[in-house]
């Protein structure tokens, strides 16, 4: 299990399940023969996205930034359309770390999309329970709200089963949010109007995950941006503001997604200069 240190701040990667999408959604105008230079696709065009939750542990506190794609949740044809080659196995990676679900203390979702909050919930004798019954989970307002109330387009990738048996863990919140001191999270907007970053920082050192901002090493450059984004002029202005934050204190990035790489630092151009590579 990959792992990543912050100061006193610990970061490991478990298990969330893995997808395969189309390379031109998750690249947007960026034309193939340039994004492939950075990141795989097989010959279908679909390029290996994984859905690995961090464990974050400072102190006495077990975080998760995000839950994973779940087991159980999607339909066969869902599987079929996110390419889907494995589901979930976060009990068992948390168990390789000596935890069970109840020893969660925080849930960071950095927004709501399926893919990232599959794992919250999970289905049993025809009702929906919360998997970590004893975590507080963080996410903005604005993403809450859409949560349960989505659009005509965002209905397909907000769903009720995972939000439904939560609402009373809930813990939302406007412009920023202090889960512990030197783990904060903030609201960016731009992939999705309630998108969120994560910050943490000790003893010196700092790590940005920025979500689905920047879901690969490959999105280095702030006009790489998702087909998927509802606000793409918003995530470049986000992706160059964080940038510059993670510049000046020479921070890690961490990622969800990303096939290949658990962590970088970036050095000029994008070229990456640092890593903690993911154990294939």
């Amino acid at each position: 299990m990959e792992k990543l240190q912050i100061g006193n701040i610990s970061v490991s990667w478990l298990d969330g399940g893995v997808t395969h999408l189309d390379g031109g959604a998750m690249f947007g105008v960026v034309p193939k023969a340039l994004w492939t230079k950075k990141y795989h696709a097989n010959e279908n065009n679909l390029i290996e996205l994984r859905t690995d939750p961090l464990l974050v542990q400072k102190g006495n506190l077990n975080i998760l930034i995000e839950t994973g794609i779940g087991k159980g949740k999607l339909t066969e044809k869902q599987r079929r359309n996110y390419g889907v080659s494995q589901e979930s196995r976060l009990r068992e990676s948390l168990q390789e770390k000596g935890l069970v679900y109840e020893d969660i203390h925080f849930i960071i979702m950095t927004h709501l999309h399926f893919d990232h909050a599959s794992g919250l919930t999970a289905e049993e004798n025809g009702m929906i329970n919360s998997v970590f019954p004893n975590a507080k989970i963080v996410a903005s307002d604005i993403e809450w709200n859409e949560m349960k109330n989505p659009n005509i387009r965002s209905r397909n990738t907000y769903w009720e089963n995972n939000w439904s048996g939560i609402e009373n863990q809930m813990v939302t919140f406007q412009e920023s949010f202090e889960v512990t001191e030197g783990i904060t999270v903030h609201h960016t907007g731009g992939h999705s109007d309630g998108h969120c970053v994560v910050v943490l920082e000790d003893s010196g050192e700092s790590a940005l995950h920025m979500a689905d901002l920047m879901p690969t090493h490959a999105h280095w450059n702030p006009l790489w941006v998702l087909a998927f984004d509802d606000y793409p002029m918003t995530s470049i202005e986000q992706k160059q503001k964080w940038l510059s934050f993670a510049a000046e204190r020479n921070s890690w990035f961490t990622f969800y997604h990303d096939a290949y790489y658990r962590a970088v630092k970036f050095g000029e151009k994008g070229h990456v200069a640092e890593y903690v590579e993911r154990i294939r």
